[in-house]
């Protein structure tokens, strides 16, 4: 675990029977490709600037391996932004021969990368999938109070979490609520000032909490939000959604594809106050959700669930080999079917066993 991760709460995953190995040389990250089996499947992060893994890129097509590539949104606001479309574009051409396909992960990414000239039908969209919810773990919700809305992150500008303090000020006279913040960050003092003067005593201040602790807060809220200015996926909503939480987010967030599908919550535009506090007003106006719904919910975002990711991922692969109908994203299905007949997640792993 990075020295940065674990800062932020993460803990160190059970890998089970997965080996790893970890390359601190080009020469180890050469001699290990060489190794690979001939009918092996390598998937690599991005394109770009990687250090290691470009080394492993390179001797894998050298060789004439099957490899894919997992990138998440770009940022590409400003000018430098135009330099970067300028720039995927020239290494999507250089290796488009070379790849099998892309997952593209976060819910523009896949039209964009289309767009630097990756041919659209080896090109997948795909998710961050986090451990699946233990099957008989049974939503809870608080004991009733203000409306709660949830801040889980850092304190730091492209969080926008000031964005959120702002949005919420707007609505102070019209409705009762209240704000629990969990995180840290360099601007801390300073929200905590805004905060106040926006909203008085209607924000609670969790702190950092450890990875494994986050659900049990997540229960507590009605609503999660994340209102960043760009998020490659946003793995707090995935795990909002799979407590039975709503969520809030930015359309430059790429779990903004399992917000709409989950049919509640929201997605605002980017840095749109007036835009994220209607948002806001609409879904304290549509009330908590009840126990039934948060558990339709929780049922049906199972599918941002490691299982179902996996799940995924072997039918991408084996129709980029084979053929066939295109397989479609886990969140595709709409939360109704999912409720009418829910997939538990050992369901899904005895289907990827099979």
């Amino acid at each position: 675990m990075s020295d940065d991760r674990a800062r932020l709460g993460w803990s160190v995953p059970e890998l089970g029977a997965v080996v790893q190995l970890m390359v601190r040389s080009d020469a180890e990250a050469r001699a290990l490709a060489g190794k690979a089996p001939a009918n092996s499947v390598h998937i690599c992060q991005g394109i770009r600037s990687n250090g290691h893994v470009g080394v492993v890129q390179r001797a894998l097509r050298d060789r004439g391996l099957r490899q894919w590539v997992v990138m998440e949104t770009v940022d590409d606001a400003g000018a430098r932004g135009a330099v970067e479309r300028i720039e995927y574009g020239r290494l999507f051409f250089l290796w488009r021969n070379s790849l099998e396909g892309v997952l593209a992960t976060g819910h523009s990414t896949a039209d964009w990368v289309a767009a630097r000239g990756m041919p659209s039908d080896r090109v997948y969209p795909f998710a961050y999938f986090l451990p699946d919810r233990a099957k008989d773990l049974v939503p809870t919700v608080r004991a009733r109070g203000p409306f709660r809305f949830l801040f889980v992150g850092q304190f730091i500008a492209r969080k926008r979490l000031d964005l959120l303090i702002r949005a919420l000020g707007r609505l102070v006279d019209r409705f009762e609520f209240e704000l629990a913040v969990v995180g840290s960050g360099p601007l801390e003092m300073q929200l905590r000032t805004d905060a106040e003067a926006a909203l008085q005593e209607r924000v609670r201040w969790i702190g950092r909490l450890p990875q494994t602790d986050v659900p049990a807060a997540m229960a507590e809220a009605d609503c999660l939000v994340l209102p960043s200015r760009h998020d490659g996926w946003g793995a707090v909503v995935s795990e909002a959604l799979m407590t039975g939480v709503p969520a809030i987010c930015s359309d430059a967030c790429g779990a903004a594809a399992a917000v709409r599908a989950s049919a509640v919550g929201g997605v605002f535009r980017t840095d749109d106050e007036a835009d994220l506090a209607a948002h806001l007003r609409r879904t304290m106006q549509a009330g908590p959700a009840r126990p039934a719904e948060r558990d339709a919910l929780a049922r049906w975002a199972a599918c941002l669930g490691a299982s179902a990711g996996a799940e995924y991922l072997l039918k991408i692969i084996a129709h980029r080999q084979a053929g066939g109908a295109r397989p479609a994203p886990p969140w595709a299905v709409r939360p109704q079917d999912a409720v009418k007949s829910p997939v538990l997640p050992d369901q899904r792993s005895a289907a990827i066993l099979s």
